[in-house]
Order: structure tokens, then C-alpha cells, then sequence
């Protein structure tokens, strides 16, 4: 069995807070990361998942509210606000007590069309009263979600079976490459560890995850976009550059070794299979 981490208990009550929605919105970033393990097409790595003490969420610009909405549900479940930055409304997080290790949710919504609306930046927005950041190509994860099963026996503490959303291995993945070059370079090394561990859980899978590329998030880009998915192998890991020998670096919190040359291999054949 599978013990259970203050991590695992911190997500639960996220989870259970989120319940009427929970087949609504998506599980992004490091937790999605961690939730392929659970996935029936992932197989079993060696080696921990990167850890991360914030949930992104994403959520359509439009949620139903029935008896709660968002807000209140986080704070029967002990979530309190943190307001960062000068937007209207601004970046929120939505932080649990100070005894959960800063563990914390944020809200992410797609970005379609421009930045600006009559010259004001549209960067934020209130969903069923939570605020969500808009994001560039946040669409993807939306799109076509798989589902994992969080049971106790995988050291998550459910009273019963639950089911959450994760995006599909090709959304996860193109998301991650399209938005490369808007990250600072610790968020782009952190994105070149989660590519090369995303290929590894997979790496059994990678035809299933070109089915879902061409099936599901291929027909969802531009031409352009899709090209820059298409040539992210060459692009991004063609030869060791800082990017990969610091994403090697990040590899190592994790308890392991990476060589910067084994990780663009990995990174570089597996994008090669999946986005053709």
C-alpha cells in the first residue's frame, strides 16, 4: 500500500471542495504530472514525480453555480485568499492554513483572442466567484480530458473512489512546448523535466499518444502553431543547451541522475514519435 503524503491530504481537500464541478474542469501542471502515474497507459517509474506546492486548475470562463459557488466551497474547506499584483481582479491564490506547507490552488482560464480589451489588459477574470488568470492556449487541456481514479490504496485518503480530470499526454505536452518561450528559464527547465518524465510514464504508449495529437489537438491549432509542436524535437532539444543542463539539475531534486545528454535523447525521440 501506498503511504499517504501531507501533499496527498492537501489535494484531497482541494478536491473534495471542487466535487460539483469536478467533471467541469481539469487538474494542469505539476499535479497532472503526478496523476499519470495513476493513468492505465503509464507504466511504473523508479524514481518520484517532481514535487509542486501549487494545483493549477483549469476551468471554462463559464461555470455553473447551484446552492456554492468556487469561493465559498474553498472556504469551508479552509482555502483563504492571497491577493499578488495590481490587475482587477488580482492574481489569486487560494492558500490552505499555514500548517499545510504552502500548499495552494490557482485558477487558470483559456485566453482566446487578444490581451486587451479597449486598451485594459484582460490577464484576469471572475469564474463562479473565484478569480482565474487567462492564459494562452489553456483550450488544449480543456479539450478531450482523460480521467484517473484517486483511490486510498495509491496513498490518497477518498472516503470512496473519486474521479478527477487530467489532460491527455498531447495536450499536456503541446501546451508545454507552445508556451516555451514565454517562461523565464527555471520554468523552462522545469517544463524540459516534465517533458522528459511525461515521455517516460508513457513510454510504452507514445502511438496512443500520437492518436490523441492527431485526433484531438492537432485540428485545434493554426498552422503555425501546430508547425512550432511539430518541430519542438529539433527546436528545443536537437543538441544540450542551458535549458537541458538545468533542467538536468532540477532532474537531480528528485534523488536521481540525469545527464543533460540522456535527457535531450529522451525528450528529442519521444516528441519525434508523438508529433508527426
Amino acid at each position: 500500500m501506498t503511504v499517504e503524503s501531507p501533499e496527498n491530504q492537501h489535494f484531497v481537500r482541494l478536491v473534495q471542495a471542487l466535487t460539483p464541478w469536478l467533471n467541469q474542469i481539469v487538474i494542469i501542471g505539476g499535479w497532472a504530472h503526478r496523476l499519470y502515474r495513476l493513468h492505465p497507459l503509464s507504466q511504473r517509474l523508479e524514481f518520484p514525480p517532481l514535487a509542486s506546492f501549487d494545483t493549477d486548475v483549469a476551468i471554462p470562463e463559464k461555470l455553473p453555480v447551484l446552492e456554492q459557488d468556487l469561493h465559498e466551497r474553498l472556504r469551508e474547506s479552509g482555502f483563504e485568499e492571497e491577493f499578488l499584483g495590481e490587475y482587477r481582479p488580482p492574481v489569486t491564490h487560494y492558500r490552505l492554513g499555514e500548517d499545510a506547507g504552502g500548499f495552494y490552488a490557482e485558477f487558470l482560464t483559456p485566453l482566446i483572442g487578444g490581451a486587451e480589451n479597449r486598451g485594459k489588459p484582460t490577464t484576469t477574470i471572475n469564474v463562479a466567484g473565484v478569480t482565474s488568470q487567462k492564459l494562452r492556449y489553456l483550450d488544449l487541456l480543456l479539450h478531450a480530458p482523460w480521467h484517473v481514479t484517486l483511490v486510498d490504496s495509491a496513498g490518497f485518503p477518498v472516503k470512496q473512489p473519486t474521479s478527477v480530470q487530467i489532460p491527455n499526454g498531447a495536450s499536456y505536452l503541446a501546451q508545454k512546448l507552445l508556451i516555451h518561450d514565454k517562461r523565464n528559464s527555471k520554468g523552462r527547465a522545469k517544463d524540459a523535466v516534465y517533458i522528459h518524465d511525461t515521455i517516460q510514464t508513457f513510454g510504452r504508449s507514445l502511438a496512443q499518444l500520437h492518436g490523441e495529437w492527431t485526433e484531438h489537438v492537432k485540428p485545434m491549432l493554426a498552422a503555425k502553431a501546430a508547425a512550432t509542436v511539430v518541430n519542438s524535437a529539433d527546436a528545443l532539444f536537437g543538441e544540450v543547451n542551458d535549458t537541458i543542463r538545468d533542467a538536468s539539475i532540477e532532474a537531480g531534486s528528485t534523488g536521481r541522475n540525469v545527464r543533460p545528454e540522456e535527457l535531450r535523447e529522451v525528450c528529442y525521440a519521444g516528441l519525434k514519435q508523438i508529433f508527426v
